[in-house]
């Protein structure tokens, strides 16, 4: 196996939405605002290579909105989807398969391009788009709160070209245990509720490690602290509690944590302090991988 950052730049998200009922003076010394109030964040993304599979997790936020959409968010830095598979030797086409944590824009958008012609069509033409059946249904039939977020420009195109699939999730039969299916050879699911229905976050197994892909339950470092949960979150109680369940146990077994969002450090391993869990060492993915 080998394991890939795969970086498509920054973006900007209020600094209040993205750390909830932490007050600002306290949260402003995690991820320092700009005048409006807006953070720096990272979209950073996982090749998985095991096997004869090249598994993509999440994409970004893609270029085919409007110039209006993009003016909410500030995009900005060097790197770009298409660059950073061009880094590691692949491009589109290598792509078996377009793994979504969720179907956030800023998570999925970059999984649908738009042509010349106006048409939208899967970006990975040889690629399985794998999502849920509960988080599908739950991000085709938004709720108002979330309805900004799932935009069908995003979605419908995954099914109508007949590349996207469901994971196949069994039902929880208890709120004491953390949800955990196979999908790959040495990678497992862990299902969470609180962010939005049925995230899905990859567990591989990597050099004898537990590489866990934090996606939206654990944004940023900043983050860990239990108390700091997105004012996203459709279920922030809920959050709470898997963030408790997944840090116990990262912390148990050593576990190596990945962020999607943090727009310094991708990768962290924990300790256990007099104020609950914190981060041990930061480090790039790549010192794990060498």
């Amino acid at each position: 196996m080998q394991l890939h950052t795969i970086d498509t730049g920054f973006f900007k998200l209020d600094g209040g939405a993205m750390f909830g009922v932490v007050p600002k003076t306290i949260w402003q010394n995690l991820n320092p605002p700009d005048a409006n109030n807006m953070c720096t964040w990272a979209m950073r993304c996982l090749l998985v290579e095991t096997g004869n599979r090249l598994i993509l997790i999440d994409n970004g936020i893609g270029n085919k909105q409007s110039e209006k959409f993009f003016s909410h968010y500030y995009l900005h830095g060097d790197a770009s989807l298409q660059g950073s598979l061009h880094k590691v030797g692949l491009n589109f086409n290598d792509i078996t398969d377009a793994f979504l944590t969720h179907l956030h824009f800023d998570h999925c958008g970059g999984g649908v391009v738009r042509t010349g012609e106006g048409k939208l069509q899967p970006t990975f033409p040889n690629a399985t788009y794998w999502t849920n059946e509960a988080h599908w249904q739950w991000a085709i039939q938004p709720n108002a709160r979330e309805k900004a977020s799932f935009l069908s420009e995003n979605l419908l195109p995954m099914q109508e070209s007949g590349q996207l699939k469901m994971v196949q999730l069994p039902q929880q039969t208890t709120d004491s245990q953390l949800l955990v299916v196979p999908f790959a050879e040495g990678v497992e699911l862990v299902a969470v509720d609180g962010h939005t229905e049925k995230q899905m976050l990859p567990l591989i197994s990597f050099k004898g490690r537990k590489v866990l892909f934090c996606g939206d339950l654990l944004p940023s470092a900043g983050h860990i602290p239990l108390p700091y949960v997105m004012a996203y979150d459709v279920r922030p109680l809920l959050t709470l509690q898997e963030k408790e369940q997944v840090l116990n146990r990262a912390l148990a077994e050593n576990w190596v944590l990945f962020f999607e969002h943090d727009p310094v450090h991708e990768c962290c391993t924990l300790q256990q302090t007099d104020k609950g869990i914190r981060p041990k060492d930061f480090f790039r993915l790549s010192e794990l991988s060498a």
